[in-house]
């Protein structure tokens, strides 16, 4: 295989994640094994060598400003920037060489970085599952879309949390040099090469805050230890003594959602965690209050886009996976 030499610069940084800088560059040494030839540069804002999240420094090849325009260039996460405002020197360190690049991307949070820097605007996005609704207020003109593990919107992409750098490099990898070199590089790594269902999977139980009022908390609590119960409207409307449109009214009011759905998020919320203390599908299924196994499997199917059993073998125990 004859490659063309495609040039690869990643934007390092003081507190940038290790793992997201680590993971894509993983993928791209190893694709060079099977042919292809990517050329990775490190850059930082002011060329100075980086310290990452986890004490481990990094050297840099040079500045942002030093460098020829790459075939791609990739912009690390950091846990800072969900909770502070990114920098004007670092937002412009992404800015001038996204400019000339053949197409950028961003690791889980480094899509703080490309908003900073105005490379999202109006373009669908996304980052990591717990900061998407921050990265909505910090880009209220991004189509941020919290269940996708990596996004393209034109040469502009985007990926979820830490390991789904890795997912993204596999999809560059791909788009270059087709599936099988992708496919070889996501064996050597013992990785999917598409994994399936998005970050909800991942994500911890719903946690929204209580209601405000005693009537809707004595609802919410009623569900929440008694799943299985009459929770149709008209049940929960007569255990509260009110009409099923007083009801109504309080559910969107308060809680910004439906009574129904309130349901079926308390009850897919158990069920995920008894299926993660290795109860059997069918068992969750009754325990967790859906009429039936199938009633639940359309849910993990809307949700997760995955079923009860594939996100059982993802996520239950290790001491369970590991026995025999």
């Amino acid at each position: 295989m004859d490659a063309t030499p495609h040039r690869v610069a990643i934007l390092v940084y003081d507190g940038v994640t290790l793992l997201d800088v680590a993971g894509p560059a993983e993928v791209f040494k190893e694709a060079n094994r099977f042919g292809a030839d990517y050329r990775m540069v490190w850059l930082s804002p002011t060329g100075a060598d980086v310290t990452s999240n986890l004490g481990v420094r990094i050297a840099v090849d040079d500045a942002v400003t030093s460098q020829p325009a790459s075939d791609t260039f990739l912009v690390a996460g950091s846990d800072l920037y969900p909770r502070f405002r990114v920098p004007r020197d670092l937002a412009d360190a992404a800015r001038i060489p996204a400019a000339g690049a053949g197409r950028v991307a961003s690791i889980c949070t480094g899509a703080f970085v490309l908003a900073a820097a105005g490379l999202l605007e109006g373009k669908r996005a996304t980052t990591h599952w717990r900061v998407a609704d921050e990265l909505v207020a910090r880009c209220p003109t991004c189509r941020v879309e919290p269940d996708a593990i990596y996004v393209r919107d034109g040469t502009t992409y985007t990926s979820a949390g830490v390991t789904a750098g890795i997912d993204l490099a596999l999809a560059l990898v791909e788009e270059d040099h087709g599936p099988d070199l992708a496919r070889d590089v996501a064996r050597a790594l013992v990785v999917y090469m598409q994994r399936a269902g998005g970050q909800s999977q991942f994500s911890a139980p719903l946690q929204g805050p209580p209601p405000r009022s005693l009537a809707l908390r004595k609802i919410t609590d009623w569900v929440t230890a008694n799943p299985g119960g009459d929770h149709s409207l008209g049940g929960l409307a007569k255990h509260l003594n009110v009409s099923t449109r007083q009801l109504t009214r309080l559910f969107h009011d308060e809680l910004s959602t439906t009574p129904a759905r309130y349901v079926e998020n308390i009850r897919f919320d158990l069920a995920r965690a008894l299926l993660d203390q290795g109860h059997t599908a069918t068992h969750a299924a009754t325990l967790a209050g859906f009429p039936s196994y199938e009633s639940m499997r359309r849910v993990f199917a809307r949700k997760l886009s995955i079923s009860p059993a594939a996100y059982q073998r993802r996520f239950g125990t290790a001491r369970r996976a590991n026995a025999g």
